[in-house]
């Protein structure tokens, strides 16, 4: 009988959004509990999979630590958690033959700023370098050279917007097992590219980004590689390997290695043009959305809280009100103390209070309004696509003028429409939707608005990437310097 232990730590932060997250946003689950994740769209669900259907294996289910996107981890915050983590996975090491963690990849704290890698540099310490470690990360993760140098293997997202996370899960699992069973010789080629992107060229059902990526899926369908994938970070992550790159993990070939590696990073760098987010400005989009019949999205994906922003921006609620916008408008903001006062006066009470910049007022001073309550919630709900919990804490449902607003006094992830549902609210009922996500699934808001403006906002994680002020990140990198070049050269890695 193999024993194989399994955990999970998971944040993505925005250096730019200015709260700074803590222990407490980290929602814990330990030993048996890890089980809840069985035969759900995520990463250990599909690991589970594939580590129950072999009667030879015990499965050693240790922690699981997840945390909304958010800003910079704080110290104390990071020693808690890191301790927390190594200790749940350090008292169950003993007879263990594999190891499988489920990891972001854009983790940020203060004072550690690859807390991915120091996790597995002290679990690689403990366990020796004979012990099977695989990872599996999402794409707008970071793998860093410390991390490299402390697995044996790796899985990555292929799909953005993402909908495979238990397949990643499953090719991890895979994977692990065939390190376990002996005989191969794990070596990684990584072309670090020095770029960063967004944009509509990223969904991988449409976008060049797709292509490559399905390069990937080909190289390890056809056996030539063990894992392949191109990470393309996540440009508010201001660390210093920000970056995107190729990771390319063969059996004992480093010439194929890096050979597939120089190749797909030669064919991403001349793409890194299209794959810019392009905005549309915020007065020209209510122009159009007046004249439009049907319903229109308002892509805010500055304030993308799934990506680490704030989520307290009311800049395109100013900017509708400035214009005299009369149609129906739905939309999302975190504001704790105005949530706190409609639980306060009640459903069915009016009440005047402000609006947004309760966390970032530089960028979005509040706004007066006079709102009617008309509903309360616990702010519980469940993401679409993977299941995983929401929990946005005490949530009212505000009305004023023609604008519906769902007040959380939490950030959690907005790429779908579980806060809308679970408050009562559907989007399709609305003329303008503000959705706080650089992309969403397409059945979700694309398939039946009429429009989809990505506008230019402000925020934490604004696709107009020279604005935000990056500082810690290797430079040059395009788009954030001019005349930018790129001779790719893969580093190898025996693992």
């Amino acid at each position: 009988m193999k024993r194989i232990l399994i955990a999970d730590c998971k944040q993505e932060i925005s250096s730019f959004n200015p709260l700074p997250s803590h222990y407490d946003n980290f929602l814990i689950r330990n030993g048996e509990e890890l089980y809840e994740q069985r035969g759900q769209n995520q990463e250990l669900g599909g690991a589970l999979a594939v580590f129950e259907a072999r009667p030879d294996i015990e499965i050693v289910p240790t922690i699981c630590a997840r945390a909304g996107s958010a800003g910079l981890l704080s110290a104390e915050g990071w020693k808690r958690l890191s301790e927390e983590v190594l200790a749940a996975i350090f008292a169950k090491l003993d007879g263990i033959d594999g190891i499988y963690v489920s990891l972001h990849g854009a983790m940020g704290a203060d004072g550690e700023l690859d807390p991915e890698g120091y996790l597995l540099e002290k679990l690689r310490e403990r366990v020796g370098p004979e012990m099977p470690i695989v990872i599996s990360l999402d794409l707008h993760g970071i793998l860093t050279g410390r991390m490299l140098r402390q697995v044996d293997g790796f899985a990555i997202y292929w799909t953005y917007p993402h909908v495979d996370f238990a397949d990643t899960g499953r090719r991890a699992a895979e994977l692990l097992l065939k390190l376990m069973a002996g005989g191969v010789r794990p070596v990684a080629a990584r072309v670090v590219i020095p770029a960063l992107v967004r944009g509509d060229e990223l969904i991988t059902k449409t976008g060049c980004y797709g292509e490559l990526l399905a390069e990937c899926r080909r190289l390890e369908e056809e056996g030539r590689a063990l894992a392949a994938g191109i990470m393309i970070g996540n440009p508010f992550t201001d660390v210093p390997e920000l970056c995107s790159q190729v990771l390319i993990l063969t059996d004992g070939d480093p010439a194929t290695a890096e050979r597939e590696a120089t190749k797909l990073a030669q064919e991403f760098w001349p793409l890194r043009f299209r794959m810019q987010g392009k905005l549309v400005p915020l007065g020209r989009a209510i122009a159009q959305a007046r004249s439009i019949d049907g319903p229109v999205i308002f892509t805010d994906a500055a304030d993308a809280t799934s990506s680490g922003a704030s989520g307290d921006s009311n800049a395109i609620l100013v900017a509708l009100r400035e214009a005299g916008y009369r149609k129906r408008v739905l939309a999302q903001i975190v504001d704790a103390a105005a949530a706190a006062a409609a639980h306060a006066a009640g459903v069915g009470a009016s009440l005047s209070l402000t609006l947004g910049g309760s966390i970032d007022p530089a960028r979005f001073p509040p706004l007066q309004v006079t709102a009617t309550v008309k509903l309360l919630s616990d702010g519980e709900a469940s993401l679409e696509t993977m299941k995983a919990p929401l929990r946005a804490g005490p949530t009212a449902v505000l009305t004023y003028d023609n604008v519906t607003v769902v007040v959380m006094s939490r950030s959690v992830s907005l790429f779908d429409r579980a806060m809308y549902y679970a408050n009562g609210l559907d989007p399709e009922d609305f003329d303008l939707i503000v959705v706080k996500s650089p992309h969403t699934e397409f059945h979700m808001f694309d398939q039946w608005c009429a429009r989809n403006f990505n506008v230019d906002a402000p925020g934490a994680t604004s696709a107009n990437l020279r604005s935000l002020g990056h500082r810690i990140c290797a430079r040059p990198v395009y788009p954030l310097d001019d005349n930018v070049t790129f001779a790719p050269r893969a580093t190898i890695y025996e693992l």
